[in-house]
């Protein structure tokens, strides 16, 4: 396996973001990424992965929900050879559920409960793609939250 060095770049704007607390500067890197990278045009998993991480630095829901969207859409053009190669340990299917766990919230949040629970229930039929470790249990617990929202039971 190759190191992926657009995915590295991705990882280090995610880190000023989640890590370091520097929303603006991850947004700035992540829209130097999309261009470099060629926007909706580029390799389906960096497009994949930069949507999805470029949605969680908006401040509109409007606008996280189209980066989700764009995400969703890259993810359907992604296959387990590419995130293979790019030394990604989860499957092309372990990038749904956190994908429409978002959207499934983006669309709560704009008061769409039913294009919500529609998201709820794609994300959980996609659990079985995930591991019982750190991750899993993020997305698992995010969807239990976004259920409580939701007023359904879990």
């Amino acid at each position: 396996m190759t190191a992926d060095t657009t995915l590295t770049r991705i990882g280090q704007a995610v880190e000023l973001h989640h890590g370091q607390g520097q929303r603006d500067a991850a947004r700035d890197l992540f829209a130097q990424i999309w261009e470099d990278i060629g926007g909706e045009q580029g390799e389906p998993l960096h497009v994949c992965v930069l949507a999805h991480s470029m949605a969680d630095v908006q401040d509109d829901v409007n606008q996280e929900l189209l980066w989700d969207l764009r995400a969703l859409a890259a993810a359907d053009r992604v296959t387990d050879d590419q995130v293979a190669q790019a030394g990604v340990a989860l499957p092309v299917a372990g990038l749904y559920p956190s994908l429409h766990l978002n959207l499934g919230d983006c669309y709560r949040r704009l008061g769409e409960l039913d294009r919500a629970r529609e998201h709820l229930q794609q994300a959980r039929a996609g659990l079985d793609a995930l591991a019982d470790d750190g991750y899993g249990k993020l997305i698992r617990g995010g969807l239990e939250r976004l259920a409580e929202r939701l007023d359904e039971t879990v």
